[in-house]
């Protein structure tokens, strides 16, 4: 039996498939044909959408959903018409609609993800349905001169913590830290100043600051799946008892990361921190000081309204929708 349909496809204007909410998505469903076809009509349905997916041991099921675009339309034929006869050759069905405004960015996570696709569906009077589907990404961008002021302003945390027995003599350990801001993009680097001070009688093996990104999954509103990675990483050296360290503007670099802006998900909520983290040459546990960040899209712009580049920064002219390091071991 000859095959009478020779391509089915569905083809963005846009070919780098990357849209913004607001924009429109518009195309072209393509069917080629060998012979006369008859049809009962061509579906094209647009969708986004965020799951939440659990893996138990006896089955893998999301969890919860969430819908952003459902929206159904007829390229070809109506509800209840006769058969269109297609000629044979090449038939292109155009498509145009606008994305709505607030739509989270694409993600793709180890156990939930917030996806966009087009399904076409060509069906024949005698039951045949061809179906193909294509991916398309959104992305929602933080501009870090639309957010509030306070993230271009210095953030400062401070801890003081006794470590071993506590006995006559013995003081605790102080720590100061203080990044040049709170709110960052890909390319540029974290200034980190710390002023740390042993009153202890323990020594402390090193500090460390760390960037991290936390991925939480929620389902009926409760976090049911939690992982942590760790992006980048500063140490210094041992501090003895009655000893201090002073971290003078040190750089932790920010690698080129995916858009992080999933405002309008309820199912997925992204972190990024930097850690202080102070680790006891002994049985003790680490000490750790959290400083919540936010990562953007857009750098913060001088007052001139140009680009407030910062010396020898490279911002990376893409950034990756995936995460490679979702498969690494977690920081427990």
């Amino acid at each position: 039996m000859p095959r009478k349909l020779l391509k089915f496809l569905i083809l963005f204007d846009n070919t780098n498939l990357l849209y913004f909410p607001g924009q429109f998505l518009s195309g072209r469903v393509l069917v080629e044909l060998e012979e006369d076809t008859p049809s009962l009509g061509l579906h094209f349905h647009v969708i986004g959408e965020g799951v939440v997916r659990l893996r138990t041991p006896r089955r893998d099921r999301p969890a919860d959903r969430e819908s952003y675009i459902d929206f159904r339309m007829r390229l070809l034929g109506e509800p209840g018409s006769a058969p269109v006869v297609l000629s044979p050759g090449i038939h292109s069905f155009p498509f145009k609609l606008g994305l709505p405004l607030g739509l989270p960015s694409t993600f793709l996570g180890k156990h939930g993800w917030v996806q966009y696709y087009c399904k076409a569906a060509l069906r024949e009077p005698q039951g045949l349905v061809h179906k193909n589907q294509q991916v398309f990404i959104v992305m929602n961008p933080i501009d870090l001169n639309l957010e509030p002021p306070i993230l271009a302003q210095p953030f400062r945390c401070e801890i003081e913590h006794k470590l071993g027995v506590s006995c006559m003599g013995s003081g605790p350990v102080l720590c100061r830290v203080a990044l040049d801001r709170g709110g960052y993009v890909p390319g540029e680097t974290i200034a980190i100043s710390a002023t740390v001070r042993n009153h202890s009688r323990v020594t402390i093996k090193n500090t460390k600051a760390a960037l991290t990104e936390t991925i939480s999954y929620m389902s009926g509103g409760k976090v049911v799946q939690m992982e942590t990675r760790e992006l980048a990483a500063l140490r210094r050296g041992k501090i003895r008892p009655g000893q201090s360290d002073e971290w003078n503007n040190q750089q932790l670099y920010v690698p080129p990361l995916p858009p992080t802006n999933l405002r309008g998900c309820h199912l997925i909520k992204i972190q990024y921190d930097v850690y202080f983290i102070i680790v006891p040459k002994s049985l003790e546990k680490e000490i750790k000081l959290q400083l919540p960040i936010m990562m953007a899209t857009y750098p913060l712009r001088s007052n001139d309204g140009t680009l407030g580049r910062k010396h020898n920064t490279h911002y990376p002219t893409t950034l990756p929708i995936f995460r490679p390091w979702l498969e690494e071991k977690a920081i427990e």
